[in-house]
């Protein structure tokens, strides 16, 4: 599916909530605009099903929990991650925030303690979110 087809599809769909939505007496284009004013955080778990990135004894990545239901197509790494965020932040409206743990630092495939952790190891996270406005 296509960028266009897909927003063609969202905005039939949104089109038709919003006239089932008017019979109840609700305005959704002013709901919307005032979700806009709210910023919404989103877990960083959220898109890889709680693995994490960083290198384990014994593993490659962390295991997860699945929590997700361990779906196909999950994020492997940060980028992928990153690109997910940015799907999912399109589709929401209004000002977006992260909340970055720890196992999502960049370690550049080495094992980094916890008590060794840098602001570096985050640097990309904050180049994507200061480039994106997050």
């Amino acid at each position: 599916m296509t960028n266009q087809t897909r927003n063609v599809s969202i905005d039939e769909t949104y089109k038709l909530a919003r006239e089932k939505y008017s019979e109840i007496g609700v305005d959704t284009d002013r709901a919307v605009e005032v979700l806009k004013t709210i910023p919404i955080s989103l877990h960083c778990w959220q898109g890889d099903d709680v693995g994490g990135f960083e290198i384990k004894e014994g593993d490659s990545f962390g295991g997860g929990i699945e929590v997700t239901g361990n779906y196909p197509g999950k994020a492997r790494n940060a980028d992928e991650l990153r690109a997910d965020l940015d799907l999912a932040y399109s589709l929401i409206p209004g000002h977006h925030r992260l909340n970055l743990h720890a196992s999502y630092a960049e370690t550049g495939g080495k094992k980094v303690d916890r008590d060794e952790i840098e602001p570096a190891h985050f640097s990309g996270w904050i180049d994507w979110a200061k480039q994106k406005g997050h």
